[in-house]
């Protein structure tokens, strides 16, 4: 049985459901549907399993997996969809008598898969935000599948009923708005269903510019976090692909044709570590000027401040919002030195960044670690 990859991000997780479809063989894909109480993951949590225990992703911290490879035998035997509750509360019923203790429900759907996921990986593949809609139970049969974006609307397959489809297009604009993943509960006249809304979203982008020996474990990090990874090199940068092979995508160019050379926008994350004034202080301004959500600067706040000036004295001083964007000395305060300390510092605060967190202690926060969303029951029985 080969070793499962517990660790890929989300994103590598879907491309590797795209790569089986495309083969044909045989696999299942577990989704965490449901959690109440505190889990690991939180609902969207996917894992994949192959025929011969080939798998990647994870649903728990390691509570589950083993039982979801069991399995998926007998759902690859079935060809049917099939959803399991686990109780890893704590207290005497433990499952397994194993004292796991995580102090929550899990629901998991566990079903073969089929070419109906592939319009949504589509989607994701061409940078596009989309929510899968699958049916869990009720009134329509389970496992059946549509999918929602912004500017298409509900498009579903032939088992999708049409008065589901009527039902649940808002409830799926709100989830994929936040990205979020929820149980929608469906209540009509024509019929009632459970329907699970996944709010997927491209991997964000993380561009890294410069070329450095300091740049890899930022890369290797980010890449592991679910960032998609542009490096971006100038002079002699030839040989960027062998240089950063974690990376997703590189660039050779110059500082002055930075912003020609990359779609840069808002959801956009740059980290700037080119270590030569001049070019960072060009690639700094064309990270502003498209509009970059996060610009992380390495170096000390003073080479900022002389930069800040030579902005003013070109006549292009840096207004406030522009300051808001730049996180110079770049990095969370951990205390790190080394190379990879360095990088989680860095990988941390654009991950605190692009999830709208403070990076404070979690013991220190009084709500939940995870967001939670509520959604209603929709429609009128």
């Amino acid at each position: 049985m080969d070793e499962p990859d517990w660790g890929v991000p989300e994103s590598a997780v879907l491309a590797h459901v795209g790569d089986l479809v495309a083969s044909g063989e045989p696999a299942v894909l577990a989704t965490v549907v449901g959690v109440a109480g505190s889990a690991y993951r939180r609902p969207g949590a996917k894992m994949v399993v192959a025929e011969g225990g080939r798998g990647s992703g994870h649903i728990t911290a390691g509570c589950l997996e083993d039982e979801v490879f069991d399995l998926a035998d007998a759902v690859l035997e079935a060809g049917e969809p099939r959803l399991e509750s686990y109780d890893l509360m704590e207290g005497d019923d433990d499952i397994w008598g194993l004292g796991v203790g995580c102090n929550g429900v899990i629901d998991i759907l566990l079903e073969p898969l089929d070419d109906s996921l592939v319009p949504a990986l589509e989607t994701l593949d061409a940078g596009r935000s989309v929510a899968v809609l699958t049916v869990l139970s009720g009134d329509a049969p389970m496992g059946a599948r549509a999918r929602y974006t912004a500017d298409e609307g509900v498009i579903a397959d032939d088992s999708f009923p049409d008065w589901l489809v009527a039902e649940v297009a808002s409830p799926a604009a709100s989830l994929l708005e936040t990205g979020s993943s929820e149980r929608v509960t469906v209540e009509t006249e024509a019929g009632e269903a459970v329907v699970f809304v996944d709010g997927l979203e491209p991997a964000p982008e993380l561009v890294v510019v410069g070329s450095g020996h300091d740049v890899e474990p930022v890369v290797e990090l980010g890449t592991r976090n679910g960032f998609h990874v542009t490096v971006v090199g100038y002079r002699g940068a030839d040989d960027l692909d062998e240089q950063f092979p974690t990376a997703d995508e590189t660039v050779a160019t110059s500082a002055p044709r930075l912003g020609e050379a990359l779609d840069l926008d808002e959801g956009t994350h740059a980290v700037v570590m080119t270590h030569n004034f001049i070019d960072d202080r060009l690639t700094v301004a064309a990270l502003l000027d498209a509009g970059v959500a996060y610009v992380g600067l390495m170096g000390p706040r003073e080479r900022f401040e002389e930069m800040r000036e030579e902005f003013a004295a070109e006549g292009e001083p840096l207004d406030a919002a522009a300051l808001d964007r730049v996180y110079t000395p770049i990095g969370l305060d951990l205390g790190g030195s080394s190379p990879h300390q360095i990088a989680t510092s860095i990988v941390g605060e654009v991950l605190a960044v692009a999830n709208g967190r403070g990076a404070g202690h979690l013991r220190d926060r009084d709500d939940h670690i995870h967001d939670r969303v509520a959604v209603g029951p929709v429609g009128e029985p």
